[in-house]
């Protein structure tokens, strides 16, 4: 934490987000904030969510479920986990937790939920002969072929039950 700036590095609670380029993008790292879309599935408030301690990033975009329910999954816990102490102690809101959990509560030190690296589960196996013998570039080039050569070959078809078997087509009247 930085303490000359007053600012907790460990607090707000922050999204679990995958890095950006090949090499890094299965590492799991602290995002900005959770997007709206997340708390939404949490059932949390925008403005709520800032005053609990939660950071909010309207500019992100969840552009994958897994990760949505990860971090929906996070903010649940974070908020079962929560103990809300209210303003007027004689007055207690709705949302405040009761007097049985502000008795036990204790101060929490160190980083707010910290996020886990997930560990792929593959195994390594030995390559089949088959494997061995295919070529992704021949792959790719005949995929890239027949998707270019679709229109002509349509074409070609239409022509050719258009003839009558000589090679001539037939005249329309």
């Amino acid at each position: 934490s930085d303490l000359s700036s007053g600012i907790n590095a460990e607090w707000p609670l922050r999204p679990g987000v995958h890095c950006q380029t090949i090499r890094y993008n299965a590492k799991v790292r602290a995002g900005r904030g959770f997007t709206l879309d997340e708390l939404k599935a949490a059932g949390i408030n925008r403005k709520q969510a800032l005053s609990i301690g939660i950071s909010v990033d309207h500019r992100r975009k969840n552009r994958s479920q897994e990760s949505l329910q990860a971090n929906v999954l996070r903010l649940k816990e974070y908020k079962s986990r929560l103990i809300l102490f209210p303003r007027k102690a004689s007055k207690p809101k709705k949302g405040d937790s009761s007097q049985a959990e502000l008795d036990v509560a204790t101060q929490h030190t160190g980083p707010v939920l910290p996020i886990k690296q997930v560990l792929s589960d593959t195994k390594a196996r030995k390559i089949t002969d088959a494997e061995k013998k295919a070529s992704a570039f021949q792959t790719m080039r005949m995929y890239r072929a027949n998707a270019k050569l679709v229109g002509i070959r349509e074409k070609r078809a239409k022509e050719a039950a258009e003839d009558d078997g000589l090679g001539v087509a037939k005249k329309k009247k």
